[in-house]
């Protein structure tokens, strides 16, 4: 699995319904923020090796109901604590 972070900008008053809409279609959806700043949301997803991270974002995300624009942020690495 590999993770990809998005940023989506929602219409206005939209965020809350995007995100439980997200929360409740979106089976790679790992976590998801409501954030400041020019996006309204944050989500983390996990996809497999060999999925399309264009086609899942553009056919899985950005056709949500509320969904203005996205943003995506693809993770190389990821680093915790003591390991």
């Amino acid at each position: 699995m590999r993770a990809i972070f998005i940023m989506i900008k929602c219409e206005p008053g939209q965020a809350y319904r995007v995100a439980q809409r997200a929360a409740d279609s979106i089976e790679a959806l790992s976590e998801l923020h409501s954030i400041s700043g020019q996006y309204d949301l944050l989500g983390k997803f996990y996809l497999e090796p060999d999925q399309d991270t264009g086609q899942f974002v553009t056919e899985q995300v950005q056709t949500l109901p509320g969904v203005r624009d996205t943003y995506t942020l693809i993770a190389f690495n990821a680093f915790t604590a003591g390991a």
